[in-house]
């Protein structure tokens, strides 16, 4: 059965077009496209209904699926295959679509005459723009392999960083959630029996009794309006989570955080340090490093001072001077970084800043979490032992009543 797909073409001219053509697969509508004299950009299933909610089910390309591939096009390259050799094969063996199908537009791109780098910057929601800037460097400089070396090494660095934050969050996270679960099925089916029964028994019952009943009782009528305003809240943060005026008030308060908001401030500082003394260890030029960097720290606290920092450099001053304005950079990171400039080795200081807070970043979550477990089960212990002494509370004066 066919399908109606959706195509990108740069026609011999070099002119973009768009199109739609009824085909059996992807690979049949790119050949069709190169048959008629076109480079394919881009091939993807449309319309409507059932076939609209596929495609925005489609599985998005991770930072690991690109570590993979860059050092895997880099081990290619090194080997002696041919640019086009490497990126035909890795589109062939790519397990997740998404990634198969920009791949195989970069293909066709570089057959149709294209550099890697611009390939790749011609669709940049797949290709971050730190893969796009080190593969120019590289071209640029004919170390393409080294460069997508560096970059593989990059993504895999931020990768375990990653892990070791989800490492860090996920058990609070989950304990937190069992005890809201358990509280939140106590008052909804345990605390009503027992209100039923203190009113059949009659008397007065103790203020803790009484203020758990009475949260019970908004809980019941509460917990609907609740469980809505969770979908609601949810679907909105996904839709908008990313846009800048709300990084602009959640970043900050991130930063800020008890006992995590050091985390996030180490986990900022690496990838600031590694990216930038990557950028500018490759030759990119420094004031498209900072473009670049600012984007990728996933902190606005940082890209604004990023924004300082640029506009020092594009007056001839120095890097340190805007940091040392901003409390987020210590003393220690803006005083390396000095020692890199006046040394002429901005991107070795760099690169050993993100190799010490990698180690912090690492050391701070074995710490948090054989601190956080105890704190958790305590905290566990006392909400649920909690509501259990409010329900028995009662029962010191049942046995008179009954008498």
């Amino acid at each position: 059965m066919s399908t109606q797909y959706a195509y990108k073409v740069r026609d011999p001219e070099g002119r973009f077009k768009e199109g739609k053509v009824k085909a059996d697969s992807e690979t049949a509508v790119a050949e069709h496209l190169l048959g008629l004299g076109f480079v394919p950009l881009e091939v993807k299933p449309t319309g409507v209904g059932l076939n609209r909610e596929i495609s925005l089910g489609r599985k998005r390309v991770t930072t690991k699926d690109l570590a993979v591939f860059s050092r895997q096009l880099a081990t290619m390259v090194d080997a002696g295959l041919t640019l086009l050799r490497g990126l035909t094969i890795l589109a062939e063996q790519a397990e997740n679509p998404e990634l198969r199908r920009a791949l195989t537009a970069v293909k066709h791109a570089v057959e149709g005459g294209h550099s890697l780098s611009s390939a790749f910057a011609e669709d940049r929601q797949t290709f971050p723009p730190f893969l796009v800037s080190m593969t120019r460097a590289g071209e640029v400089g004919g170390f393409l392999d080294v460069a997508l070396r560096q970059v593989a090494e990059t993504f895999e660095a931020e990768v375990k960083l990653r892990a070791k934050i989800k490492a860090a969050l996920t058990y609070p996270v989950v304990v937190f959630c069992m005890a809201v679960v358990m509280c939140v099925a106590m008052l909804l089916f345990v605390v009503p029996i027992f209100e039923s029964m203190f009113d059949e028994l009659g008397g007065t019952l103790p203020l803790p009794t009484r203020i758990l009943v009475a949260v019970s009782g908004l809980v019941r009528y509460g917990a609907p309006v609740g469980a809505v305003l969770l979908v609601v809240a949810t679907a909105w943060w996904r839709r908008h989570g990313k846009d800048d005026r709300v990084r602009e008030v959640v970043d900050p308060l991130k930063l800020r955080i008890p006992v995590f908001g050091q985390l996030f401030v180490k986990v900022a500082l690496t990838r600031f340090a590694r990216n930038l003394g990557t950028l500018l260890s490759s030759g990119v030029p420094i004031l498209s490093a900072i473009d670049i960097v600012s984007a990728t720290t996933g902190s606005k606290v940082i890209e604004h001072a990023l924004v300082d920092v640029r506009q020092s450099v594009a007056t001839g001053e120095s890097i340190a001077g805007p940091l040392s304005e901003h409390p987020v950079f210590p003393p220690m990171v803006v005083q390396m970084i000095a020692s890199g400039e006046e040394s002429g080795a901005v991107d070795q200081m760099l690169r050993r800043i993100s190799v010490w807070y990698e180690e912090e970043v690492e050391s701070t979550t074995e710490a948090l979490t054989a601190l956080i477990e105890p704190l958790m089960i305590a905290f566990l212990g006392v909400i649920v032992g909690g509501m259990i002494i409010c329900l028995y509370l009662p029962m010191f004066s049942i046995f008179d009543l009954v008498k």
